[in-house]
């Protein structure tokens, strides 16, 4: 049953965001950000309106539901983006990031449908790979701001991001607690982030999908 139930929670979220393009949304239109308020602002609502870094920083969660180290794999993840986005930043290249930010939603999904919980090894491995990829894609929206923007961008992004994947992992621990310490709830739920990065991997791949 929860096999099925799975499965039609992927199918779902192909359907829900197959008319949405992949690529990561912006909050000023795609315009720089120029002032402390606009850089803030950006950064709080960023990875919000972006589907697929929403759904990574709630995968994190979910799994770091099941480690006593949990916060801090959370913040590892969101300082592994700020890193990330430091280094687009800089001018540093990476080439095929929207593939690899789709694929990391799949890794991410994939891996929280297991029915056991991954090592802290592991974890920050996965967290800290993902983090500099979809950290690297978020930086599109900042290239060439000055100083102040900046600032308040990665403050902004920071601060959003361990909000939600703190949240994320209280709510997975509870639902686990609610169905005997098993991870169903969490495996639900990865099931659907497989389904989103699966569906943005494959609009990045074919025209048209």
């Amino acid at each position: 049953m929860i096999e099925r139930s799975a499965r039609a929670i992927a199918v779902v979220a192909l359907v829900m965001i197959a008319p949405d393009p992949a690529a990561a949304h912006h909050v000023m239109g795609g315009r720089t950000p120029t002032t402390l308020l606009h850089g803030l602002l950006s950064g709080l609502g960023h990875p919000i309106i972006g589907l697929d870094h929403l759904a990574a920083i709630i995968a994190v969660g979910c799994l770091a539901a099941a480690l006593r180290i949990g916060p801090a794999l959370i913040v590892a993840y969101v300082l592994a983006q700020l890193a990330g986005a430091a280094f687009h930043g800089a001018g540093a290249n990476l080439p095929g990031a929207e593939i690899l930010v789709a694929a990391s939603v799949l890794v991410l999904g994939a891996v929280a449908v297991r029915r056991t919980a991954i090592g802290p090894a592991f974890a920050v491995i996965l967290f800290v790979t993902a983090g500099l990829v979809h950290g690297y894609a978020l930086a599109e929206s900042i290239i060439g701001a000055e100083r102040t923007p900046l600032i308040a961008y990665f403050a902004g992004l920071f601060v959003v991001q361990c909000a939600i994947g703190i949240a994320a992992m209280t709510a997975a621990r509870w639902l686990a607690a609610g169905h005997d310490g098993q991870p169903e709830p969490v495996r639900l739920a990865g099931a659907a982030i497989a389904g989103i990065g699966l569906a943005i991997a494959a609009q990045q791949l074919i025209p048209g999908a």
